[in-house]
């Protein structure tokens, strides 16, 4: 299925039942302010390793991305961060970003005593933030790619995404052309801000 979003004003109905997709189990794509993204409800593992079959991801290596809606619930999933990464974040964010965090331990079960570190987002595209926002907790995402695993012009299509995906994801959230090139990472864990991808 999909459905067209305003991305200036978002539909309260589409975002509603986006999330409702999410709470049950299901993956869902969507636009962010890079790529289009996959994702799905962090507190659902079996969510989690059926959106890695969509996406060719070995569960126990992949790391997905934690998209928030902002950083009011970073101390739920993080050890205490640095004024000055904090600081940096609330400069950046929201905007196409991903800080590299070292995370606590109440991650969701299926990474916990398995992952020291998370990779936070908050995307400046309020479709996707207002998604967030409705389900109540993170989202899970990874960047919708192709076959050899690249991000490529087609893919920024919300109805040829649809066309690959719309048989393997509940629903597909369109709301216009997506970008070309995925965010930038930044690794605060060291104590200082390390860029890892431009």
């Amino acid at each position: 299925m999909i459905l067209h979003c305003n991305p200036d004003k978002p539909n309260s109905d589409a975002i509603r039942r986006a999330a409702e997709i999410l709470r049950s189990g299901g993956v869902v794509i969507y636009p962010t302010d890079t790529v289009y993204g996959m994702g799905c409800d962090m507190m659902n593992s079996r969510a989690w390793e059926r959106l890695c079959r969509i996406g060719g991801l070995d569960p126990g290596r992949a790391n997905p991305s934690f998209l928030f809606y902002d950083l009011s619930h970073l101390a739920d999933y993080t050890r205490p961060v640095p004024n000055h990464i904090f600081r940096e974040m609330k400069k950046l964010l929201p905007g196409p970003v991903t800080f590299i965090l070292e995370s606590n331990n109440r991650l969701p079960g299926i990474f916990r005593n398995r992952k020291k570190t998370i990779g936070i987002r908050v995307p400046d595209n309020l479709i996707i933030r207002e998604l967030v926002k409705e389900l109540g907790n993170p989202i899970l995402n990874t960047s919708v790619r192709d076959a050899e695993d690249e991000v490529t012009e087609h893919l920024s299509d919300p109805d040829r995404i649809h066309d690959l995906y719309g048989d393997k994801v509940e629903l597909v959230l369109a709301g216009g052309y997506g970008g070309l090139h995925t965010s930038r990472v930044l690794d605060c864990t060291g104590g200082d801000v390390k860029v890892i991808r431009e």
